[in-house]
Protein backbone atom coordinates (compact mmCIF):
# COMPACT_ATOMS: atom_id res chain seq x y z
CA UNK A 1 0.00 0.00 0.00
CA UNK A 2 1.26 3.43 -0.96
CA UNK A 3 0.04 6.52 0.90
CA UNK A 4 0.90 10.05 -0.22
CA UNK A 5 0.49 13.26 1.78
CA UNK A 6 0.86 16.75 0.33
CA UNK A 7 0.04 20.32 1.27
CA UNK A 8 -0.92 21.52 -2.20
CA UNK A 9 -1.52 25.17 -1.20
CA UNK A 10 -4.67 25.34 -3.38
CA UNK A 11 -5.92 22.43 -5.45
CA UNK A 12 -6.93 24.62 -8.41
CA UNK A 13 -3.34 25.83 -8.77
CA UNK A 14 -1.69 22.41 -8.84
CA UNK A 15 -4.15 20.83 -11.29
CA UNK A 16 -3.19 23.53 -13.79
CA UNK A 17 0.32 22.08 -13.74
CA UNK A 18 1.15 18.35 -13.77
CA UNK A 19 -0.95 17.13 -10.85
CA UNK A 20 -2.70 14.37 -12.80
CA UNK A 21 0.57 13.15 -14.27
CA UNK A 22 1.87 12.93 -10.70
CA UNK A 23 -1.23 10.97 -9.63
CA UNK A 24 -0.90 8.56 -12.55
CA UNK A 25 2.83 8.05 -12.11
CA UNK A 26 2.54 7.28 -8.40
CA UNK A 27 -0.60 5.14 -8.63
CA UNK A 28 -1.01 5.56 -4.86
CA UNK A 29 -3.69 3.72 -2.94
CA UNK A 30 -4.44 6.75 -0.75
CA UNK A 31 -3.69 10.45 -1.34
CA UNK A 32 -4.06 12.89 1.55
CA UNK A 33 -4.16 16.59 0.67
CA UNK A 34 -4.00 19.66 2.86
CA UNK A 35 -4.92 23.28 2.07
CA UNK A 36 -7.13 22.32 -0.85
CA UNK A 37 -8.94 25.66 -0.41
CA UNK A 38 -12.16 24.53 -2.06
CA UNK A 39 -15.57 23.36 -0.93
CA UNK A 40 -16.86 20.03 -2.17
CA UNK A 41 -19.17 21.75 -4.66
CA UNK A 42 -16.06 23.47 -6.06
CA UNK A 43 -14.15 20.27 -6.82
CA UNK A 44 -12.79 20.78 -10.34
CA UNK A 45 -14.47 18.53 -12.89
CA UNK A 46 -11.04 17.44 -14.12
CA UNK A 47 -10.51 15.59 -10.84
CA UNK A 48 -13.63 13.49 -11.31
CA UNK A 49 -12.49 12.62 -14.83
CA UNK A 50 -8.79 11.91 -14.23
CA UNK A 51 -9.22 10.22 -10.85
CA UNK A 52 -12.14 7.91 -11.61
CA UNK A 53 -10.35 5.01 -9.86
CA UNK A 54 -10.70 6.87 -6.57
CA UNK A 55 -13.44 7.67 -4.14
CA UNK A 56 -12.87 10.70 -1.97
CA UNK A 57 -13.57 12.24 1.41
CA UNK A 58 -13.81 16.03 1.41
CA UNK A 59 -13.98 18.33 4.41
CA UNK A 60 -17.51 19.45 5.30
CA UNK A 61 -16.90 22.79 6.99
CA UNK A 62 -17.96 26.19 5.81
CA UNK A 63 -15.27 28.72 6.67
CA UNK A 64 -14.15 30.10 3.28
CA UNK A 65 -10.60 29.95 1.94
CA UNK A 66 -8.98 28.20 4.85
CA UNK A 67 -7.20 25.01 5.95
CA UNK A 68 -9.34 22.26 4.49
CA UNK A 69 -8.28 18.69 3.87
CA UNK A 70 -9.31 15.88 1.52
CA UNK A 71 -8.49 12.20 1.03
CA UNK A 72 -8.64 10.22 -2.21
CA UNK A 73 -8.62 6.43 -1.90
CA UNK A 74 -8.79 3.52 -4.32
CA UNK A 75 -12.20 1.90 -4.50
CA UNK A 76 -10.89 -1.54 -3.52
CA UNK A 77 -9.89 -0.42 -0.01
CA UNK A 78 -12.08 -1.89 2.71
CA UNK A 79 -13.45 1.26 4.30
CA UNK A 80 -15.07 0.86 7.70
CA UNK A 81 -15.98 4.51 8.24
CA UNK A 82 -15.28 7.99 6.88
CA UNK A 83 -15.19 11.12 9.03
CA UNK A 84 -14.93 14.72 7.87
CA UNK A 85 -15.19 16.01 11.41
CA UNK A 86 -12.99 16.58 14.45
CA UNK A 87 -14.83 15.98 17.72
CA UNK A 88 -13.88 19.31 19.32
CA UNK A 89 -16.24 22.14 18.43
CA UNK A 90 -13.68 24.97 18.72
CA UNK A 91 -11.87 23.57 15.68
CA UNK A 92 -14.88 22.44 13.69
CA UNK A 93 -15.17 25.24 11.13
CA UNK A 94 -11.77 24.89 9.45
CA UNK A 95 -11.82 21.40 7.91
CA UNK A 96 -8.44 20.56 9.43
CA UNK A 97 -9.05 16.82 9.86
CA UNK A 98 -10.37 14.13 7.56
CA UNK A 99 -10.24 10.50 8.68
CA UNK A 100 -10.52 7.12 7.01
CA UNK A 101 -10.98 3.96 9.04
CA UNK A 102 -10.08 0.91 6.98
CA UNK A 103 -9.12 -2.74 7.38
CA UNK A 104 -5.60 -3.93 6.62
CA UNK A 105 -5.70 -7.67 7.14
CA UNK A 106 -7.20 -8.14 10.60
CA UNK A 107 -6.18 -4.70 11.82
CA UNK A 108 -8.43 -1.66 11.89
CA UNK A 109 -6.40 1.44 11.00
CA UNK A 110 -7.43 5.05 11.51
CA UNK A 111 -5.79 7.32 8.93
CA UNK A 112 -5.89 10.94 10.09
CA UNK A 113 -5.12 13.57 7.47
CA UNK A 114 -4.37 16.77 9.38
CA UNK A 115 -3.47 20.36 8.71
CA UNK A 116 -2.22 21.60 12.07
CA UNK A 117 -2.50 25.35 12.88
CA UNK A 118 0.64 27.26 11.98
CA UNK A 119 0.66 29.40 15.11
CA UNK A 120 1.32 32.74 13.44
CA UNK A 121 -0.89 35.67 14.48
CA UNK A 122 -3.93 36.22 12.29
CA UNK A 123 -4.22 39.27 10.05
CA UNK A 124 -6.26 40.99 12.78
CA UNK A 125 -3.37 40.34 15.25
CA UNK A 126 -5.30 37.60 17.05
CA UNK A 127 -2.75 35.45 18.90
CA UNK A 128 -2.74 31.89 17.54
CA UNK A 129 0.06 30.03 19.33
CA UNK A 130 -2.19 29.01 22.23
CA UNK A 131 -4.79 27.86 19.69
CA UNK A 132 -2.16 25.72 18.01
CA UNK A 133 -1.02 24.14 21.29
CA UNK A 134 -4.62 23.43 22.26
CA UNK A 135 -5.21 21.76 18.90
CA UNK A 136 -2.19 19.52 19.50
CA UNK A 137 -3.49 18.58 22.93
CA UNK A 138 -6.94 17.74 21.57
CA UNK A 139 -5.39 15.71 18.77
CA UNK A 140 -3.38 13.69 21.29
CA UNK A 141 -6.55 13.05 23.28
CA UNK A 142 -8.29 11.85 20.15
CA UNK A 143 -5.41 9.58 19.18
CA UNK A 144 -5.43 8.11 22.67
CA UNK A 145 -9.14 7.36 22.34
CA UNK A 146 -8.30 5.36 19.21
CA UNK A 147 -5.51 3.50 20.97
CA UNK A 148 -7.85 2.75 23.89
CA UNK A 149 -9.94 0.71 21.42
CA UNK A 150 -6.80 -1.21 20.40
CA UNK A 151 -7.01 0.21 16.92
CA UNK A 152 -3.93 1.37 15.02
CA UNK A 153 -3.32 4.91 13.82
CA UNK A 154 -1.50 6.73 11.02
CA UNK A 155 -1.34 10.52 11.32
CA UNK A 156 -0.08 12.40 8.28
CA UNK A 157 -0.07 15.94 7.02
CA UNK A 158 1.41 19.36 7.63
CA UNK A 159 2.34 19.49 11.33
CA UNK A 160 3.73 23.04 11.15
CA UNK A 161 6.54 22.21 13.61
CA UNK A 162 10.19 21.27 13.07
CA UNK A 163 10.77 18.67 15.74
CA UNK A 164 14.54 18.80 16.23
CA UNK A 165 17.51 20.85 15.06
CA UNK A 166 18.17 18.38 12.26
CA UNK A 167 14.73 19.23 10.84
CA UNK A 168 15.49 22.89 10.06
CA UNK A 169 18.22 24.45 7.96
CA UNK A 170 19.15 27.23 10.41
CA UNK A 171 18.23 26.18 13.95
CA UNK A 172 20.13 28.89 15.81
CA UNK A 173 18.65 31.73 13.76
CA UNK A 174 15.14 30.34 14.25
CA UNK A 175 15.18 29.24 17.89
CA UNK A 176 12.73 32.05 18.79
CA UNK A 177 10.55 31.64 15.71
CA UNK A 178 7.15 30.04 15.27
CA UNK A 179 7.46 26.45 13.95
CA UNK A 180 10.58 25.91 16.08
CA UNK A 181 9.76 27.26 19.53
CA UNK A 182 10.64 24.91 22.41
CA UNK A 183 7.02 24.90 23.54
CA UNK A 184 5.96 23.72 20.07
CA UNK A 185 8.69 21.11 19.74
CA UNK A 186 7.60 19.71 23.10
CA UNK A 187 4.28 18.79 21.47
CA UNK A 188 6.17 16.48 19.12
CA UNK A 189 7.97 14.96 22.11
CA UNK A 190 4.56 14.19 23.58
CA UNK A 191 3.63 12.25 20.45
CA UNK A 192 6.67 10.07 21.09
CA UNK A 193 5.60 9.72 24.72
CA UNK A 194 2.26 8.47 23.41
CA UNK A 195 4.09 5.65 21.60
CA UNK A 196 3.85 7.09 18.13
CA UNK A 197 6.73 6.76 15.68
CA UNK A 198 8.04 9.48 13.34
CA UNK A 199 8.58 7.20 10.36
CA UNK A 200 11.10 9.26 8.42
CA UNK A 201 13.32 9.96 11.40
CA UNK A 202 13.09 6.36 12.64
CA UNK A 203 14.32 5.16 9.25
CA UNK A 204 16.87 7.99 8.88
CA UNK A 205 17.98 9.00 12.39
CA UNK A 206 21.02 11.05 11.34
CA UNK A 207 20.15 12.12 7.80
CA UNK A 208 20.56 15.89 7.42
CA UNK A 209 19.29 18.49 4.97
CA UNK A 210 15.98 16.67 4.46
CA UNK A 211 13.09 19.12 4.27
CA UNK A 212 9.52 19.31 3.01
CA UNK A 213 8.88 23.08 2.99
CA UNK A 214 10.79 26.01 1.52
CA UNK A 215 9.99 29.71 1.47
CA UNK A 216 9.22 31.26 -1.91
CA UNK A 217 11.70 33.99 -1.02
CA UNK A 218 15.44 34.23 -1.55
CA UNK A 219 15.77 31.13 -3.75
CA UNK A 220 15.32 29.06 -0.59
CA UNK A 221 14.39 25.89 -2.44
CA UNK A 222 17.29 26.06 -4.84
CA UNK A 223 19.63 26.55 -1.87
CA UNK A 224 17.76 23.91 0.20
CA UNK A 225 17.14 26.31 3.08
CA UNK A 226 14.07 24.50 4.30
CA UNK A 227 12.15 22.89 7.12
CA UNK A 228 10.66 19.45 7.71
CA UNK A 229 7.04 20.23 8.50
CA UNK A 230 5.30 17.21 6.90
CA UNK A 231 5.25 13.85 8.65
CA UNK A 232 3.87 10.37 8.98
CA UNK A 233 3.50 9.42 12.66
CA UNK A 234 2.21 5.90 13.23
CA UNK A 235 1.51 3.22 15.81
CA UNK A 236 4.48 0.94 16.54
CA UNK A 237 2.61 -2.10 15.22
CA UNK A 238 2.04 -0.36 11.90
CA UNK A 239 5.73 0.50 11.71
CA UNK A 240 6.47 -3.23 11.40
CA UNK A 241 4.70 -3.09 8.02
CA UNK A 242 6.68 -0.11 6.68
CA UNK A 243 8.83 -0.74 3.62
CA UNK A 244 10.03 2.78 2.86
CA UNK A 245 9.32 6.49 3.15
CA UNK A 246 10.67 9.37 1.12
CA UNK A 247 10.24 13.05 0.36
CA UNK A 248 9.36 13.76 -3.27
CA UNK A 249 11.53 16.86 -3.45
CA UNK A 250 11.41 16.90 -7.27
CA UNK A 251 7.75 17.99 -7.17
CA UNK A 252 7.82 21.79 -7.25
CA UNK A 253 4.24 23.04 -7.58
CA UNK A 254 3.73 24.05 -3.94
CA UNK A 255 5.92 25.43 -1.17
CA UNK A 256 5.65 21.89 0.30
CA UNK A 257 6.73 18.68 -1.41
CA UNK A 258 4.72 15.44 -1.24
CA UNK A 259 5.77 12.73 1.19
CA UNK A 260 5.39 9.03 0.37
CA UNK A 261 4.85 6.02 2.64
CA UNK A 262 5.04 2.42 1.38
CA UNK A 263 3.61 -0.42 3.46
CA UNK A 264 3.31 -4.16 3.01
Amino acid sequence: MKILSWNVNWIRAVIQKWFFDWVKENDADIICLQEVKAFEIQIPSEIRFHMSDYDYLWHKWTRPWYAWTAIFFKKWIKIVEKKSDFPFHEFSDEGRVTELIFKQGEEKIHLLNVYFPNGWDRADWTEMLSYKLDFYEKMRQYIQSIRDKWDEVIVCGDFNICHTEIDIARPKENENSIWFLPIERAEMDKLEDDWLVDVFRKLNPDLKNQYTWWSYRGWARQRNVGRRLDYFWISPNVFNDIQSMKHQTNILWSDHCPIELNMK
